[in-house]
């Protein structure tokens, strides 16, 4: 036994220490609405804290997820009017009890102060500790703290009975040693837990068993950060909504304890700054994260300007404030190797250029994520430009698997993602399992498993340049035979090319999908040419003609927050061959859609044993400059010598650019290429 678990058993019985157990309940109430060497914060949900829910609350109406529902009083704690278990676990998590504070706060009316103390007294009455699951149990014991800063601490008079006050808290101490003996194994359930007690500790003080609560909540804590995050900062669930959460949680841990004057291990302060770091660079240009896995699409910025004040960084602050302050960071290409992921932009709002307007592309080339909270997107990305989201992640929509369609199901499959999708499968095995056991949801029903491993994925290359950027990763799926290879450039600053290989021996359905925003919706146009021309708001879509790929625009939808679906259209380029190259060319406008077309050139090769491989021409002209570039890659990455539009490359991929003379201008090819044009050693720019 260690230390703090030591210290909580022999810590007293009684909920109170000397003198303050000595006290009645109004002399209690009177200390704790007294001055106290303690210093706390609220923090508010925005979403649950809106005082248009909070006023229908008022009436008895509670709407959480989308779902509303007429509860009577007292409330009837134990039981789920709604068929989705994430509404009554909001319920219970009483985000609302901050949101009646906060009106208190702005109307003085006595009437948002009874409801509060109303709600938490009946929940006393009836409801256990732990009921639900203990995460729930974490984030009520905060709520109920923030909404106590309002009703209590900096109330000019307490709102509260002195009876139902000291019920309050020994139902809180009872939580809270619940968290103590029923910590969620690992994760964030489990950092939210942490900081629930740590929280605790520091604005009771006076209860029984605070000292060893902050003894155990601290050496946990810091235990779990190192376990939580990867080496290279992002959060092990691998869902970019779900690692702010944790930093979140993390950094309030921090603020109370520079507030209360409690020192922390240097090891926690070096985690949060790499976590922060992966934030700094995941947030898209408009301040907004994509929602990649489980998770709602929002922004962080305020824990970047947190971190900022807390570790005295101004590449933080710079982020945190859309460039108007602090100094940019120092790198446009961030990968971070343990998750997978690799952001690609084009500036931070240097040089002229509005920082809201930037090129952004974030890459999912990773394993599907510690939990249950990944999704089956290996390759997958989402993109943004000029203050749009234009490629997007579809976002997660729902927890609940009731209902005609299984909405669940279809915002994590492989299909609604920015992927290939191989004969209508996921990438990995996913099953649907009776409910057995006692759970967050109805015994018997049908939940969803994962039922085997996630594809192998693997980044092979990532080459940066000034005016190239190249990242090339493979993912080799479990469940069928054919390899998914992908490579994606990033072209001086102006567009992007998609590259897709897809390698089997046998015969497959191919399906490569591209799920726009829902600005795009009834305002995709397809120019009348043989080749494929999209044109969405802010995005040109483009791929060489080819009589082996038939083209769809689908009906879609995507979800910016839990319980909200948005139509938008989905576009869906299918092939039925057992290996298939697809090419497409992403070319983000501001005001006016550039010209811009895309030709498959022939290929051959004097060798008969020369990999697969292929060549495209791209026409455009972008900011006034036209151009014609050249992108050639051997499809599985294997080095050769190839003939194409007049040159002989000797490599593996190849990316020029010429001018209207058909001089080569720009060069860049994979280290140890070589190029021949009309007889002379062309000089590579790699």
């Amino acid at each position: 036994m260690n230390a703090p678990e030591l210290a909580m058993k022999q810590s007293t019985g009684t909920l109170l220490r000397a003198p303050w157990n000595t006290l009645d309940d109004d002399a209690l109430l009177a200390h704790f609405a007294g001055e106290r060497p303690v210093r706390f914060y609220p923090v508010a949900d925005a979403d649950e804290t809106r005082p248009e829910k909070i006023e229908a609350l008022m009436a008895g109406r509670f709407e959480f997820n989308g779902e509303s529902f007429d509860l009577p009083d007292p409330v009837p704690w134990l039981d789920n009017p709604s068929d989705d278990v994430e509404w009554h676990i909001l319920l219970h998590k009483f985000y609302y009890a901050v949101g009646l504070g906060m009106r208190w706060a702005e109307t003085g009316e006595a009437r948002y102060a009874e409801r509060w103390a109303a709600l938490i007294g009946s929940w006393i009455d009836v409801t256990p500790p732990g009921f639900i699951a203990a995460d729930v149990t974490g984030r009520r014991v905060q709520n109920w703290i923030y909404s106590y800063h309002y009703f209590v601490t900096s109330a000019a008079r307490p709102q509260i009975d002195p009876a139902l006050h000291r019920r309050l808290l020994r139902s809180i101490s009872e939580q809270v040693d619940y968290l103590c003996e029923h910590l969620t194994p690992a994760r964030n359930h489990r950092t939210l837990e942490l900081y629930a007690i740590f929280l605790a500790s520091v604005v009771f003080p006076e209860l029984g068993r605070a000292a060893a609560w902050q003894a155990f909540a601290i050496e946990r804590l810091v235990e779990n950060i190192q376990t939580d995050l990867l080496p290279d900062g992002v959060h092990i669930e691998l869902s970019t909504d779900y690692h702010q959460l944790v930093i979140k949680n993390y950094l309030n841990v921090r603020r109370l304890a520079a507030l209360n004057g409690i020192e922390m291990p240097v090891e926690m302060d070096q985690a949060l700054q790499r976590g922060l770091t992966f934030s700094q660079h995941v947030h898209k240009p408009d301040g907004v994260i994509p929602s990649l896995s489980d998770g709602d699409s929002r922004g962080f910025l305020d824990l970047l300007a947190v971190g900022a004040e807390l570790f005295d960084r101004e590449d933080f602050r710079y982020v945190a404030t859309g460039g108007r302050e602090g100094t940019p960071p120092d790198r446009t290409l961030a990968h971070f190797p343990d998750s997978g992921y690799t952001v690609v932009r084009d500036h931070w709002g240097t040089g002229g250029r509005r920082y809201g307007d930037a090129q952004y592309l974030v890459f999912d080339c990773g394993p599907l994520g510690a939990g249950n909270h990944g999704h089956f997107d290996c390759l997958s990305f989402e993109l943004a430009a000029f203050g749009r989201s234009l490629v997007v992640d579809p976002g997660r929509y729902t927890y609940s698997e009731a209902g005609d369609v299984n909405w669940r199901v279809r915002f994590r499959s492989t299909e609604a993602h920015n992927t290939v999708c191989v004969d209508g499968q996921n990438q990995t095995l996913y099953l649907p399992r009776p409910v057995k056991d006692a759970t967050r949801h109805k015994r018997g029903s049908i939940r969803h498993k994962i039922a085997g491993l996630a594809p192998d994925a693997t980044l092979h290359e990532l080459a940066e340049h000034p005016d190239l950027v190249l990242l090339h990763g493979s993912a080799r799926s479990h469940v069928y035979d054919a390899v998914h290879t992908r490579r994606i450039l990033f072209v001086d600053g102006s567009y992007w090319i998609v590259s897709d290989w897809l390698d089997s021996p046998t015969r497959h359905h191919y399906a490569l999908r591209f799920q726009l925003g829902e600005a795009a919706q009834g305002r995709v146009e397809q120019a009348r040419s043989a080749a494929p021309l999209l044109r969405s708001p802010g995005l040109l879509i483009a791929q060489p003609e080819d009589p082996a790929i038939r083209f769809v625009l689908e009906s879609s939808w995507l979800s910016r927050r839990y319980g909200e679906k948005l139509p938008a259209p989905r576009l869906c380029f299918h092939a039925a061959e057992r290996s298939m190259a697809f090419d497409t060319v992403l070319l983000p406008w501001e005001d006016q859609s550039p010209p811009l077309s895309v030709q498959r050139l022939p290929v051959d090769s004097p060798f008969a044993d020369a990999p697969a491989a292929g060549a495209i021409a791209i026409e455009a002209e972008v900011g006034g400059t036209a151009f014609r570039d050249l992108w050639f890659h051997a499809h599985g990455g294997e080095s050769g010598c190839w003939h194409f539009d007049g040159y002989e490359f000797t490599g593996r991929w190849l990316w020029l650019r010429e001018d209207g003379s058909g001089r080569i201008t720009k060069i860049h090819a994979n280290q140890g290429a070589r190029l021949v044009y009309r007889g002379l050693d062309v000089p590579l720019g790699s």
